[in-house]
């Protein structure tokens, strides 16, 4: 693979398509999802013309630098929140996040049992749907709500605070998972009781650094003559708890938010804070999201859609009902209108990041090679469905933000 050629590919078509977006008055990340499908298309219709942009999901080159695009994107939101709006919002926030998985992971485990055949691995299959439609794609979100310029407002620090949130629950429903595809018994009460005092530990650990060690840094780095210091220090801090939460099992954009989170003009000068705000915001939005957000595209398999339309039709709308009702009830308990507890559910539809895994994982482990039918679609139906959600929330979001503001 050569790998300029398929950025210098990627970016051109994702800025052209993102520019179309917003001059239609939709979100720049449409345009980057619909330039990825259309690539994809191009690729499958005519794979001599741009043979170095098949097989991209199975680059591990590809692959690093769409997960630096997952890391940017949250050390971006956590850099645009300050802890004590986390805070403020955290009960409201963890009722989104518990009703957003609850009944999505119903939704899904009931459309498992009646569509997929009976096999010895039904019960992990259906399983899967659940949890695939249980978790939200945090970057997703993030962009969709600074796209819409809604990141700051009470709904959008609920829905990424909620998002963060999904994400550390879906550790315990992948752990779950895994667990009973992998091994010969499902995992134990003991097993979990584990993995909750790792993420206990990390937060511990992050909060210490974070409150502590940070502004110390901040003040010694006034010290120091290195050009640019405060956004390797930044970068260094980012990095080191993405490394951290990956030795807990946690996914590293967990960390990535969480040292963002705790940088702030607190931590350094307000003319520092902002220079290295741009900075993020510029390698984020203008190179590592777009290739980001291109590479789900490229994902799309119209062939389950074909195949099995009435399962892949109902997997999307229990997508988004799923959300839009567990984690719209868990809004309204907080005091939120209907209406803005309909927009936090629509906010946590988007999946795509943590999907993909999930996915990989199953596939590896051999997870749809009984049951024949639907199952032999069912990879590529959950990364249809994840595509599917990420392209209409913001499209969504944005028409129902406008009538919002219309109505005040």
């Amino acid at each position: 693979m050569d790998l300029f050629y398929v950025l210098l590919v990627l970016l051109v078509a994702t800025r052209v398509f993102g520019e179309a977006a917003e001059r239609l008055e939709q979100p720049a990340l449409v345009g980057e999802l619909i330039a990825g499908v259309a690539l994809g298309a191009v690729v499958a219709k005519y794979p001599g013309a741009f043979p170095n942009l098949i097989g991209l999901e199975r680059n591990e080159v590809f692959v690093t630098v769409t997960d630096l695009g997952m890391f940017f994107l949250m050390l971006f939101a956590g850099v645009e929140m300050q802890p004590n709006k986390v805070f403020q919002r955290s009960g409201g926030a963890l009722a989104v996040a518990v009703g957003g998985m609850l009944v999505p992971l119903g939704l899904g485990l009931g459309l498992g049992w009646a569509f997929l055949p009976e096999s010895p691995l039904r019960p992990a299959q259906a399983l899967f749907l659940g949890v695939a439609l249980a978790i939200t794609a945090v970057p997703a979100t993030v962009r969709i709500l600074a796209d819409l310029g809604k990141l700051n407002t009470r709904i959008g620090e609920t829905i990424v605070s909620a998002a963060v949130f999904d994400d550390i629950l879906s550790l315990i429903l992948l752990a779950w998972l895994t667990g009973i595809i992998g091994a010969e018994e499902p995992p134990g009460l003991l097993d979990f009781l584990i993995l909750s005092a790792k993420i206990a530990l990390f937060f511990a650990v992050t909060a210490v650094v974070g409150l502590f060690v940070f502004p110390w840094g901040g003040r010694f780095m006034h010290r120091l003559k290195v050009h640019e210091l405060e956004m390797s220090a930044m970068l260094v801090g980012a990095f080191a708890f993405a490394v951290l939460a990956e030795m807990l099992n946690l996914h590293f954009i967990v960390g990535a938010f969480i040292a963002g989170l705790y940088f702030g003009q607190s931590t350094i000068d307000e003319q520092s804070y902002d220079r290295v705000r741009q900075t993020i915001s510029a390698m984020t939005f203008g190179f590592l999201a777009p290739i980001f957000f291109a590479s789900i595209g490229l994902e799309l398999d119209i062939a389950p859609l074909l195949a099995a339309p009435g399962f892949v039709i109902l997997l999307i709308l229990c997508a988004f009902v799923g959300k839009i009702v567990g984690a719209g009830l868990g809004a309204r308990a907080f005091g939120f209108n209907t209406r803005d507890s309909a927009v936090i559910g629509i906010g946590m539809s988007p999946r795509g990041a943590v999907e993909l895994v999930i996915a990989g994982i199953a596939l590896k482990a051999g997870l749809f090679d009984q049951g024949g039918g639907v199952v032999a679609h069912l990879f590529s139906a959950v990364i249809l469905m994840s595509v599917i959600t990420t392209v209409l929330s913001p499209i969504i979001l944005s028409l129902v933000f406008e009538r919002r503001n219309g109505a005040k």
